[in-house]
C-alpha cells in the first residue's frame, strides 16, 4: 500500500509529482515556505507563500528544515454511504518536518494538498495563517462572495477576472479558477473539526488570492432568527486555541477538465478516517417528505392542515405509500423564542408521531435551531433517542470560526453516540466530517429550491444548477432540497411563498435526483402535488440516495451536465442544462452487455412554454447505443436503466 523513505534535508528545493505524471508541485524553503504547482508542464500555480504564526513567536514554514520524509499510498477504499461503493486512493506525499511543526504535501492524479502539523507538547493559539493562492495569469473565477464572517453561506456565484476579485468581500468556498486550455482548478478544504473555515480574498498584488479567516468569538449573544443564533459582538486577537499536536486542516487544489472535478473525491478521501471497528450500520440514509417548503399545504382531507398530529399523519401516510424513508418536522414543533427543544407545543405528540410512523415504516427527524440544540445537546440526543426520532436538521448555525466549527463536530459525535443522524442546514461547505462521522449525511451551503419560495424574477437558477455540481458539489453532498411539482418555463416564475415553483422544467426536478448528492433528499413539495403526478412521485420514490458508481459522462460548466449513477445493477441517468436550450447524446457505454430497457421523462413539445410539460416513455437501449437527450430551456432528462 505504501512506500516510505526518509532522509536528511539538505537541498532547500522539492519536488513532488503526481501518480501519472501530470501534477508537479515544487516546494521552496529558503527562507520563508512557498509552493506552485504545474499541470502538463504549465505553471497553475506561481510560488505562493504558506506559514502560520503562533502566540510565542514561532512560525510555521520558517527556519532549517531538519529532514524529509516520502511515501507512497495506492488502496481502493470501501464505501457504504457515499456516492461510489469503492474510492480510489493514490497519492505521493513529501513530509518536512521543522523543528517545531511537519509540513505535509500530497500530489493526487485529482489534484494537491497541504497541510501544517504541530509538533508542540503544550497548548497554543495561532494568530495567523498566510495561504496564498498566487496564479501566473488573469484568469476567470467563478466566486460566491460574502462580506461578512456572519453568513447564511447560500449564495450565486459572480464570474470575474481574478484581477477584478472584490476588494470589499470575501469569496466562500469552493472557489473555481478556470486556467489554461479547459484545465479549472477548485480550491477546497478538508479535514476541518477545530479550527476556522477559509474564505479568499484578494490582495494587494492582483493576481493573488489569501486565505482569511474568523477570528475566534470574544463575546456572543444569543439572538437572530427565534432567538436561536449565536450573534458574535466581538471577536479575540488570535484565530485558534490549539492543543498538542494539532493537524489543521488539508488546503486543497483539485484540477482537471470540468468532468474530473464534479467527479471529485479529495474533499472525502482527506477527511479523518472513522474509528477502527466502529459499526455504522445502523446509518440509513434516504429520502424525506418535508412540509415547510410548501407550508403544509395540505387539503382534500377532514382535518385543519398546519403543525398538528393530523398532518403530519397525513405526511408519514403518503411517505409510507411510495416507500419514502423519513418525515421531517421542521420549524415549528418547539415552543417558539424558548430555544429549548424540550419545550413542544400543545398540537404535537413526538412520542405518537414516532409510534404511528414505525407502524408503517417511516423514521422521524427533528429539525432544530443551533442554539436551542446546542444548550443541552447531550440531554436532547439521549431523549430523543429514546423516543424512536431518528435524526435531527440542524439549523441557523451561520458562521465556521473555530467555535461553531467544534459545534459541528460535538453535534456529529453526540448524534452518533445516541445512532441519530444528522442534515447540518444554515452552515458551511462539507469539509471531510461526513467521513469521520458517517451519520452526518447531508449539508446545506448552497441556494437551494427554498429560494424559490421569495427570491427575486432576476435570479438564475438554471444556471446555478449547472455550476453547482463542477463547484459546491465538489465538496460534498447537498442539502438542496428538490422536488418541485410547480414548474415554471422562462419568463413565467413568480416568487410565493405558501404555494412555490420552481425554476425550469419538471424534467429539471427529476435530473436532480440523479446529478446531485444528497445522502439525505428532500421532496420538497406537499403531497397533493406528488399524488396529481404520481408517475413522476414513483419516479422520485425509486431513486437511491447512495451509490455504488458514479460517473459524470459529460457536461460544459454553466451550460449543461450529464451523470450516470448505478445502484445494484440499475442505472440512473440524469441530464439538465441552463436557460440555454441543450441537445446532448448520451452514450450508454456504462451498460453491461446484454438487453436493456429505459424508462425515460423528457421534456415536452411544449416545455418551454409550460414547465410542467413532459413525456414518459419505455425503450429498449443496449451497451455502444446512444440516446439523445433534447433538453428545453432550464430543461432535463431523467432515466432509470433496467435489464430486460
Amino acid at each position: 500500500m505504501a512506500a516510505i523513505s526518509t532522509g536528511a534535508a539538505a537541498q532547500k528545493n522539492y519536488t513532488l509529482n503526481s501518480p501519472d505524471g501530470r501534477i508537479s508541485v515544487e516546494v521552496s524553503a529558503l527562507r520563508n515556505l512557498t509552493w506552485s504547482v504545474s499541470f502538463d508542464g504549465h505553471e497553475v500555480l506561481s510560488p505562493s507563500a504558506i506559514s502560520m504564526t503562533l502566540d510565542d513567536g514561532t512560525v510555521y514554514g520558517e527556519g532549517a528544515i531538519k529532514r524529509e520524509s516520502r511515501r507512497s499510498v495506492s488502496r481502493d477504499i470501501k464505501t457504504s454511504l457515499y456516492k461510489k461503493s469503492i474510492v480510489r486512493e493514490e497519492y505521493n506525499e513529501l513530509t518536512l518536518t521543522y523543528p517545531k511543526c511537519y509540513v505535509h504535501f500530497r500530489a493526487y492524479d485529482s489534484g494537491v494538498a497541504y497541510r501544517f502539523e504541530s509538533r508542540s507538547s503544550r497548548e497554543f493559539y495561532v494568530l495567523d495563517e498566510k495561504a496564498e493562492f498566487k496564479f501566473p495569469q488573469d484568469w476567470s473565477v467563478y466566486v460566491p462572495y460574502t462580506s461578512t464572517f456572519n453568513s447564511s453561506f447560500e449564495k450565486y456565484y459572480t464570474l470575474s477576472e481574478i484581477s477584478e476579485f472584490d476588494p470589499c468581500s470575501m469569496g466562500i468556498l469552493p472557489v473555481m479558477v478556470n486556467a489554461m486550455d479547459g484545465v479549472k482548478m477548485n480550491i477546497m478544504e478538508s479535514s476541518l473539526y477545530d479550527y476556522p473555515g477559509m474564505y479568499l480574498s484578494r490582495s494587494e498584488e492582483l493576481l493573488i488570492l489569501r486565505g482569511k479567516f474568523a477570528a475566534y468569538p470574544d463575546e456572543i449573544e444569543q439572538g437572530g432568527h427565534n432567538s436561536l443564533q449565536g450573534i458574535v459582538r466581538s471577536r479575540k486577537p488570535y484565530l485558534a486555541h490549539c492543543g498538542a499536536g494539532e493537524k489543521f486542516p488539508w488546503r486543497i487544489i483539485a484540477m482537471g477538465d470540468a468532468i474530473s472535478l464534479a467527479d471529485c473525491d479529495l474533499v472525502w478521501l482527506l477527511g479523518e478516517e472513522p474509528e477502527k471497528g466502529a459499526d455504522w450500520t445502523w446509518v440509513k440514509p434516504g429520502k424525506v417528505a418535508w412540509e415547510w417548503w410548501n407550508s403544509w399545504d395540505v387539503k382534500g382531507v377532514d382535518f385543519k392542515a398546519g403543525i398538528n398530529n393530523d398532518t403530519y399523519k397525513f405526511y408519514i401516510d403518503f411517505a409510507s405509500k411510495y416507500g419514502i424513508e423519513y418525515v421531517i418536522l421542521d420549524e415549528g414543533w418547539s415552543v417558539k423564542n424558548a430555544a429549548d427543544l424540550m419545550q413542544v407545543i400543545p398540537s404535537i405528540d413526538i412520542a405518537e408521531l414516532v409510534r404511528y410512523g414505525e407502524e408503517r415504516n417511516v423514521g422521524i427527524i427533528l429539525w432544530a435551531g443551533y442554539w436551542a440544540f446546542d444548550r443541552d445537546m447531550e440531554n436532547i440526543c439521549r431523549h430523543y433517542s429514546q423516543m424512536g426520532v431518528k435524526g435531527f436538521k440542524i439549523d441557523f448555525m451561520d458562521r465556521d470560526d473555530q467555535l461553531m466549527v467544534d459545534f459541528h463536530r460535538r453535534a456529529a459525535q453526540t448524534a452518533a453516540k445516541y445512532h441519530l443522524l444528522v442534515d447540518f442546514h444554515g452552515t458551511y461547505k462539507p469539509s471531510g466530517l461526513s467521513r469521520t462521522w458517517p451519520n452526518v449525511l447531508n449539508y446545506e451551503g448552497v441556494c437551494g429550491c427554498e429560494q424559490m419560495k421569495w427570491c427575486k424574477t432576476d435570479v438564475n437558477q438554471p444556471l446555478y444548477d449547472v455550476l453547482i455540481p463542477f463547484i459546491r458539489q465538489s465538496a460534498g453532498p447537498m442539502d438542496y432540497t428538490q422536488g418541485a411539482m410547480r414548474n415554471a418555463a422562462k419568463g413565467r416564475f413568480r416568487a410565493n411563498y405558501s404555494e412555490p415553483m420552481s425554476m425550469g422544467t419538471r424534467c429539471h426536478q427529476l435530473a436532480e435526483y440523479m446529478i446531485f448528492d444528497s445522502p439525505l433528499c428532500m421532496l420538497c413539495d406537499t403531497p397533493v402535488n406528488y399524488e396529481r403526478e404520481q408517475e413522476c412521485t414513483r419516479f422520485i420514490a425509486s431513486v437511491p440516495t447512495v451509490w455504488d458508481e458514479t460517473r459524470v459522462i459529460d457536461g460544459k460548466v454553466g451550460e449543461y451536465i450529464v451523470t450516470a449513477r448505478r445502484s445494484g445493477d440499475v442505472w440512473y441517468v440524469g441530464a439538465m442544462c441552463s436557460w440555454k436550450a441543450a441537445n446532448v447524446e448520451i452514450g450508454l457505454d456504462f451498460l453491461g452487455e446484454g438487453e436493456w430497457c429505459a424508462e425515460v421523462f423528457r421534456d415536452g413539445v411544449n416545455a418551454s412554454r409550460n414547465g410542467t410539460d413532459y413525456i414518459r416513455e419505455d425503450i429498449e437501449v443496449k451497451r455502444g447505443e446512444s440516446i439523445v437527450a433534447e433538453m428545453a430551456p432550464g430543461g432535463g432528462v431523467a432515466m432509470k436503466i433496467t435489464r430486460k
